[in-house]
C-alpha cells in the first residue's frame, strides 16, 4: 500500500516579505532555511522556514504576493497550520505572545491536546499544540526562545471541507493514513508511523462559502514521499480513485507532483531527497539568495526585481 509518514511542507501566501521574515524568525524562532524564488514566478521570493537542518515535517514556506486580492475564508482550504511545542512551554508562549502583542486565543483542547491559536501578520491561523514527548525532539535556541521551549515541527493541519468523506478517502488510499478520532465537527486522520506532521483534522463546514486564495491563506499542503518510487505509487493510487496529478516537477530541493483533492485543497507529494543542503552548508542555510541552475544566468535581473530583506 502507498505510504506517506507525514507532511513534508506547507506553503502559504503573504503580502510583505520583510514582515513575514520578522514574524517567523524573530517571534516564532524558526530558522530561515532557504531564500529562493518561486520557480514559476521568479520575480517573487519563495521563503522557507524550519528547524535547524530543514527536516521534512518542519518546513513552512511563503510566496509574498503583495498585489493579490486578500484571502476569503471558507470551505475548500487549509484553515490552520499547527506546530508542536512541549507541554511545559505553554506558559512561556502565552507570555511571549502577549509581550509581543501577537493576537492569540486562550488555550483550548482538541482530542485531549492543549492548543494556543494565534495569527500571523497576514491573518493566517497558526496553532501551538502541546504534545507529550515533544521535549525529546530536537529544538533550537533563537530570538529569545530557548531550545527547551522551541517549536519542534508540524503537528499537522486542519482542512475546512463541505464534505469530509472524499478527502478522507484520499488520505487513506493514497497516503495510508487512518482515522484516529472524531470530536464534534472534526475527524482526525494520522500516519501510522509518523512523528511530526503526522496528523490532519478534517473540519466539516457544510454551509460555508467557497474559500478564495490570497495573502492570508495556505496555498498547498505537501506530503512526504521517501523517493520517486514512493511518489509514483501514491500517484497511481490517486488515479485509482479518479484523481489525476501533474507531471513530476523539479523543485531542486525535492521533486513534486500536485493535485487538487476532492474537497478543493491543493495537495503536493514531495520527495524527501535531496534536501536543502545541496547548495549551502548546514551553517549557512538561508543566508543567500539561492537560484536553481536554470535560473542562475538571470540572477542580475531577478535580484533587481526583489526587495532587499533584512534578517
Amino acid at each position: 500500500m502507498p505510504h506517506s509518514p507525514g507532511i513534508h511542507h506547507v506553503t502559504a501566501i503573504a503580502r510583505d516579505a520583510q514582515a513575514n521574515v520578522a514574524f517567523y524568525t524573530d517571534v516564532l524562532g524558526l530558522r530561515m532555511v532557504k531564500k529562493t524564488v518561486n520557480y514559476d514566478d521568479p520575480a517573487t521570493y519563495h521563503l522557507y522556514y524550519g528547524d535547524e537542518d530543514g527536516h521534512p515535517g518542519t518546513i513552512l514556506t511563503f510566496f509574498p504576493w503583495a498585489n493579490m486580492p486578500l484571502a476569503r475564508r471558507g470551505a475548500g482550504e487549509t484553515g490552520e497550520v499547527a506546530f508542536i511545542i512541549p507541554p511545559a512551554a505553554v506558559a512561556f508562549w502565552l507570555d511571549r505572545l502577549s509581550a509581543l502583542h501577537v493576537p492569540h486565543d486562550v488555550p483550548e483542547k482538541r482530542f485531549g491536546e492543549t492548543r494556543i491559536a494565534l495569527r500571523d501578520p497576514d491573518g493566517i491561523r497558526l496553532v501551538l499544540v502541546a504534545r507529550p514527548g515533544a521535549e525529546a525532539l530536537p529544538g533550537r535556541a533563537a530570538a529569545g526562545v530557548g531550545a527547551e521551549q522551541s517549536i519542534r515541527g508540524f503537528a499537522g493541519t486542519t482542512l475546512v471541507l463541505a464534505r469530509q468523506g472524499p478527502t478522507a478517502q484520499v488520505l487513506e488510499i493514497a497516503f495510508g493514513w487512518r482515522k484516529t478520532g472524531e470530536e464534534g465537527r472534526f475527524q482526525r486522520y494520522a500516519a501510522p508511523d509518523g512523528v511530526i506532521g503526522n496528523q490532519i483534522d478534517l473540519e466539516l463546514a457544510e454551509d460555508a462559502r467557497q474559500a478564495g486564495m490570497g495573502p492570508g491563506s495556505v496555498h498547498h499542503v505537501a506530503f512526504r514521499a521517501a523517493d520517486d518510487a514512493a511518489q509514483a505509487a501514491m500517484a497511481e493510487a490517486l488515479r485509482g480513485v479518479g484523481v489525476q496529478t501533474t507531471e513530476q516537477k523539479e523543485r531542486n530541493y525535492f521533486r513534486s507532483v500536485y493535485f487538487r483533492e476532492p474537497g478543493g485543497v491543493i495537495f503536493e507529494i514531495a520527495t524527501d531527497d535531496p534536501g536543502f543542503a545541496i547548495d549551502e552548508t548546514r551553517e549557512t542555510l538561508g543566508q543567500k539568495l539561492m537560484l536553481p541552475p536554470w535560473l542562475e544566468a538571470e540572477r542580475g535581473r531577478i535580484e533587481a526585481a526583489l526587495p532587499t530583506l533584512e534578517r
